[in-house]
Parts: C-alpha cells; structure tokens; sequence
C-alpha cells in the first residue's frame, strides 16, 4: 500500500512540514511578497491575516476595511485590506491574494504566555481551501494541491 505523501504526489499536491508548538498550534513559515514570515495555520479562521504592525515589512498595500474581526478572546477589532498580494508556502503560489490586516498583539500575548513563538500571521480557510488542503496531524505536514 502506498504511503499518503506518495499518493497525494501524484494528485499533484506539494508538502509543507509544519511545526506543532507548546499550545498545540501548527505553525508554518509562508512568503508574502517575497517575504518569509512565520504564520499558524487556524482551519477556524475564515481568512488569512497578517498583523497590522507588519504593513511595511511584508510590502502590503492597506486600505480599511468595514469588517470587524474576532477571535482569541478579542472581537470587533478594526481591519484594514490588502489586495494582490503573492502567497507562497513551500512551492505552492496564489498570485493576487487578499489579506486581513488587524492587531494581533492579544494573539501574539497568549502565544508568548505558553512559551511559543509570536507570529506574522494567521494562515486562514481561504488558503487552505483555494489550495484543497489535507493536514497529516500524526506526522505534521500540509498537502496543498499545485
């Protein structure tokens, strides 16, 4: 029989590992624009998000934006939008993809509190969806279809 990473190779889907930190999040390093950042991937989050703070070093163009984001313990929080924008995970590319921009300090302060890593951003549903994500949990990857 055939092992999962062999048969999703020949569907065309690419593998990315993916690191399990002490709050039990996985987390993955992305390229936005050229830019290597460190994201979590959240399958609970609709959209990808990148911290407000991180405008200028991941080269986003912003405009605001009438939504209001929750999570982690925080809600209403203002956004802002950014449009075409390039994603690369592993050797996975989406070209012309929007991104969230809100704070992610109370995000960022549960993180630190269990001794994990702060990160760039929140790797959201709309990726893992365009991309037709399959998540290995038993040996940590990221299939995403090419």
């Amino acid at each position: 029989m055939t092992n999962l990473k062999a048969f999703l190779k020949k569907k065309k889907y690419t593998c990315i590992p993916l690191t399990l930190t002490a709050t039990n999040h996985f987390e993955i390093n992305v390229t936005i624009n050229g830019i290597v950042g460190l994201f979590i991937l959240d399958t609970g989050a609709s959209n990808t998000c990148i911290g407000i703070d991180k405008i200028d070093f991941f080269k986003l163009n912003s405009k605001d934006s009438k939504i209001k984001a929750a999570g982690a313990g925080a809600t209403e929080m203002l956004t802002k939008l950014s449009t075409k924008n390039k994603i690369e995970i592993g050797s996975w590319i989406k070209e012309k993809h929007k991104i969230v921009l809100f704070d992610l300090v109370h995000v960022n302060e549960a993180l630190t509190s269990h001794q994990a890593m702060p990160v760039d951003g929140i790797i959201g549903a709309d990726i893992l969806k365009k991309g037709k994500a399959i998540i290995d949990y038993k040996k940590t990857r990221l299939f995403l279809k090419q």
